[in-house]
Order: C-alpha cells, then sequence, then structure tokens
C-alpha cells in the first residue's frame, strides 16, 4: 500500500471554505480513481491551520497515475488561493503487521 500525505496550511478564516471543497468537490474525484483506497482530510486538534489530506493506494503504480494523470495538481489548485503556503507533499509505502482485533 502507498499512502500519499498533502500537508497544507489555509489561510486565516478560510479553512470551512476549504474544508467544503474538499468534502464537496475532491473526495468524489479521488474515489473514482483506479486503486484509491481512502480520501481523507485530517483536521489539527490544537488551534493551529495545519491540516493534512491523506489518500492510500493499493500499487506504488497506481498512486503514480493519479499523480502523473494531473488530477492530483487540478485537485491542489481547486483550493490553491485559500493557502497560506505552497502543500507538501510526501509518499510512503506501508505494510499491514496487524490485523483488525
Amino acid at each position: 500500500m502507498v499512502v500519499r500525505l498533502t500537508y497544507l496550511n489555509f489561510l486565516p478564516g478560510k479553512a470551512d471554505e476549504a474544508k467544503r471543497i474538499y468534502k464537496e468537490e475532491i473526495v468524489s474525484e479521488v474515489r473514482q480513481q483506479k486503486g484509491n483506497l481512502e480520501c481523507r482530510l485530517l483536521e489539527p486538534v490544537d488551534n493551529t491551520n495545519d491540516y493534512i489530506s491523506l489518500t492510500s493506494w493499493e500499487t506504488k503504480e497506481q498512486a503514480d497515475a493519479y499523480h502523473t494523470s494531473g488530477v492530483y495538481a487540478q485537485l491542489v489548485n481547486k483550493v490553491r488561493a485559500l493557502y497560506a503556503k505552497d502543500p507538501v507533499l510526501k509518499v510512503y509505502t506501508s505494510e499491514s503487521i496487524l490485523e483488525h482485533a
């Protein structure tokens, strides 16, 4: 499995608008991509404005295809006007070690 984390920081007062766009437009588009397992926006529990968009993929090839297709860039640009700074993408691999209890 491959996990892609995009670190986002929104302008003051713009997080609610960004969350709305994420829920209404971005999630459905990502979930339509081949190999996508999960798409969610992680919200900070403290008063920071640091969010993380998390997507997980069956294979590295599928995650790479999503990125190189241009869909990722299009979705990032949907909320570009709301960013306090440029988003940062980090990609990780994960092996399933523990089974659900």
